[in-house]
């Protein structure tokens, strides 16, 4: 199996959990990646060697340095300045894959795994081995059904919760639990009006400052990045699914501005809403993995 892969995942029918990018690496010494800022979740399992990541948690302060070796994974969240570096004696092999989507949040922080707290530790040999065979059945088949892919980054993540040393303990049957997926559903039900978070909390009976932290508590966002997150995934299916106009797509996600839903969007997904149209066009037209033996990309 040839390690120096880069493959693109270019199905976007999913919304709680969307695939992008993934592939694997055979670093060179002291090979370096950043600083750049993610516009999705970026997972590394380090199979062999080990490295370092920087973290800046807060502008103009400086970065946090997390050693990470085999065995281990690190996360990178979205929004954050990072870097990753190989070591120069023994420098980090290791697959990866970015993803997203309305839960994505949820799971991670599940696991333990944060910006503040980004590195990954299995709490056993065993379930070291799963996450890596796990990671690595992405790239030995790259040619499997987006349906069997999207499933087996959910094996992926349940792996990461049930074995990180870092997993919180999460209790379903608490009342916290009920009053984020009661806002959930008000949110699927009514994101193309223009809802706030004050609604959200009159719909769960809470006062909004304590609804916003019990919301952010469970789903590892706040109330209104889910929205904001809800309404884009919404607005990247009807770019890529139909040809309505622009104008007409801001307004069925709750945009009335649609230079506000351009930022938006673009804060999201990188690009404004006409570019990722024409990249996803470009994409449906390729083979749906593309290998080109590079590091991943922006």
């Amino acid at each position: 199996m040839r390690m120096d892969s880069f493959h693109v995942f270019s199905d976007t029918r999913f919304l709680d959990l969307a695939a992008y990018q993934y592939g694997g690496e055979q670093c060179k010494p002291l090979h370096s990646y950043g600083p750049a800022i993610r516009n999705h979740y970026l997972f590394h399992y380090v199979l062999s060697g080990k490295g370092t990541l920087e973290v800046n948690l807060k502008k103009d302060e400086k970065a946090v340095s997390y050693p990470v070796h085999a065995g281990q994974g690190f996360l990178i969240e979205p929004g954050y300045i990072t870097t990753y570096t190989a070591d120069h004696y023994d420098p980090w092999e290791y697959v990866w894959i970015e993803f997203d989507g309305l839960r994505a949040g949820e799971f991670t922080s599940e696991a333990g795994l944060t910006a503040a707290s980004p590195v990954f530790t299995p709490s056993s040999p065993e379930a070291a081995e799963t996450i890596a065979r796990e990671m690595l059945y992405m790239i030995e088949h790259p040619n499997v059904t987006g349906l069997h892919f999207i499933g087996n980054l959910y094996l992926i993540l349940d792996t990461l919760i049930s074995s990180s040393s870092k997993r919180r303990k999460i209790q379903h049957g608490k009342l916290s639990r009920f009053y984020a997926q009661e806002a959930i559903s008000f949110i699927e039900q009514s994101y193309p009006l223009p809802i706030t978070v004050e609604d959200m909390a009159k719909r769960c009976n809470l006062d909004r400052s304590y609804f916003g932290k019990v919301f952010k508590d469970t789903i590892g966002q706040s109330p209104q990045e889910f929205l904001i997150r809800y309404r884009m995934t919404k607005a990247s299916t009807l770019l890529t699914m139909t040809d309505l106009p622009i104008s007409n797509i801001c307004e069925q996600v709750g945009y009335p501005n649609q230079l506000h839903f351009s930022r938006a969007f673009k804060n999201v997904y990188g690009v404004s809403p006409r570019t990722y149209r024409q990249k996803h066009k470009q994409i449906s037209i390729a083979s749906d993995s593309l290998d080109f033996g590079k590091e991943e990309t922006l």
